[in-house]
């Protein structure tokens, strides 16, 4: 197979879709790799490396699009590079189709078959293509919400840790998954006081083993979060619904209510955000102001590390794109029902019921699809 990877196009999106070593992978098993030129660069790699272990390099995105029979990326693709997709063409990166309905739209024009990260499952339940990303943001999110608490960032003024003598600041996280778990780890250790909220008894239970009394543990509520809101010097939105819009926990209301000065980092964002006043930011421009209260909404959290992303996220997609490129995608989903999760858009049509029903735009099987 001819697989591509072109240059992330997303403001300062520096992440990869391919390693070196992948791409090496790749070869060994037969297939040609083409690299667009520089587009390991804001990840610390450079296009000799790629040249080594067999890649070819072109000059421009023009090339990967037309001559490339799978498409690896990072982030889901803008529209100047959803008008290069073709039918036939297989495009494997993260999508988050539920709150973008012109994305959804352009991937059902291109005809292409359109599978998404995110939506991969594992044996267990799980996201494991989701997760080191999941991991990366939650650990992200309490060192940018200590930043924006600083006063010069428009914040509180305050030092998440504390000194002795002063209080230390109330973390509040919305979510006790992948992403909530590490960002309670991460404001844990830099000295705050953390409560966690969660719906699941047993996301509960095993919080509360993992970190002992040093956490609070809360069961989520409307009346709960509520409270808690109100507390909050930095509220982490930390929820998802695996394909789905991220549900609107936090209302408008309830943000009039912050202390001024406080801040809210929703890690939720890539999925439509889980506040009413949540709107999708950028590294360039990465916060705005409601009601005195500090929103932080990068859409891209991890393409800030981007090295330590990239490496992360290949750990974890090398075998399946390996599946896809020796296999084709079709045969690689009937051998593998969790990959075949990950199909969401194939051939002018939705194959992801949450994303369907987000935009109601009628909806196939993946079944369907497959025989």
């Amino acid at each position: 197979m001819r697989i591509g990877v072109p240059k992330e196009i997303k403001n300062h999106e520096y992440r990869v879709g391919l390693v070196p070593s992948s791409v090496a992978e790749l070869v060994h098993h037969g297939h040609e790799v083409m690299i667009e030129h520089g587009a390991g660069w804001g990840a610390g790699l450079v296009d000799s490396e790629y040249e080594t272990a067999g890649a070819t390099i072109v000059d421009g995105p023009a090339e990967i699009f037309e001559r490339a029979e799978m498409i690896v990326k990072v982030k889901e693709p803008l529209a100047e590079e959803r008008r290069r997709l073709k039918a036939g063409q297989v495009l494997f990166t993260y999508l988050h189709l539920a709150p973008d309905l012109a994305q959804t739209r352009d991937l059902m024009a291109s005809g292409a078959t359109c599978i998404a990260y995110e939506t991969v499952t594992s044996s267990a339940g799980a996201l494991p293509l989701l997760m080191p990303m999941s991991e990366v943001a939650g650990r992200l999110a309490p060192q940018v919400g200590a930043h924006c608490l600083e006063k010069a960032q428009g914040g509180r003024g305050i030092l998440l840790g504390g000194v002795p003598g002063v209080p230390a600041a109330e973390v509040v996280i919305l979510g006790g998954g992948v992403s909530g778990s590490h960002a309670a780890t991460i404001a844990l250790g830099m000295g705050a006081n953390v409560t966690v909220v969660d719906r699941s008894p047993e996301v509960l239970r095993r919080l509360a083993a993992q970190f002992g009394p040093s956490v609070r543990t809360i069961f989520s509520t409307r009346d709960a979060i509520a409270q808690l809101v109100r507390r909050a010097d930095l509220l982490i939105g930390a929820v998802l619904v695996p394909g789905a819009a991220a549900p609107k926990l936090i209302t408008s209301g309830m943000v009039q209510t912050m202390k001024p000065g406080s801040v809210m980092v929703d890690i939720a964002i890539d999925q439509g955000g889980c506040s009413e006043t949540s709107r999708p930011t950028t590294h360039s421009d990465p916060t705005y102001t409601i009601n005195n209260v500090v929103h932080y909404c990068v859409t891209n959290m991890p393409g800030a590390v981007a090295r330590t992303s990239t490496f992360a996220l290949n750990n974890v997609t090398l075998p399946f794109t390996l599946a896809l490129a020796d296999k084709g995608w079709r045969q690689a989903m009937k051998d593998d029902r969790h990959l075949r999760d990950g199909l969401n858009v194939h051939a002018g049509n939705i194959t992801c019921r949450p994303v369907a029903d987000a935009h109601q735009l009628p909806h196939i099987s993946i079944d369907d699809v497959l025989t």
